[in-house]
């Protein structure tokens, strides 16, 4: 499993998680969209947005490795701002291959593409 380094392990002060710190012994959890519903809590869209802050700061438009980012955090923008970035797509391999969709992402982020944005505050 490739170890993302530099790539926040959560949001700060919170307990939303973006990494793990080690693989799971039974495989990894397989990637699932999710759906997101307008009746989100702040805290769940402030997660979301800082996520993709991360990922866009850490590998821009290039693809990049699943490796050690957290599955339920990605589920949440899988299958519209972040899409597999080849195929056959395996949602249970760490070695999986993603990209994000630039122009859902500023859809739906428009913040995060923004030059003053301070993603870590």
């Amino acid at each position: 499993m490739k170890k993302h380094r530099g790539f926040p392990s959560r949001l700060p002060g919170s307990e939303f998680q973006f990494t793990i710190r080690r693989p799971n012994k039974k495989g990894a959890t397989p990637l699932k969209a999710r759906e997101r519903f307008a009746d989100r809590r702040f805290a769940d869209r402030r997660a979301d947005e800082h996520f993709m802050w991360a990922l866009w700061t850490q590998f821009g438009e290039e693809p990049f490795e699943r490796g050690n980012l957290d599955a339920g955090r990605l589920n949440w923008l899988l299958g519209r701002e972040v899409i597999a970035a080849e195929k056959p797509f395996d949602p249970t391999s760490y070695e999986a291959l993603l990209q994000i969709n630039v122009a859902k992402a500023m859809v739906s982020f428009p913040e995060v593409f923004e030059e003053d944005y301070e993603g870590s505050a």
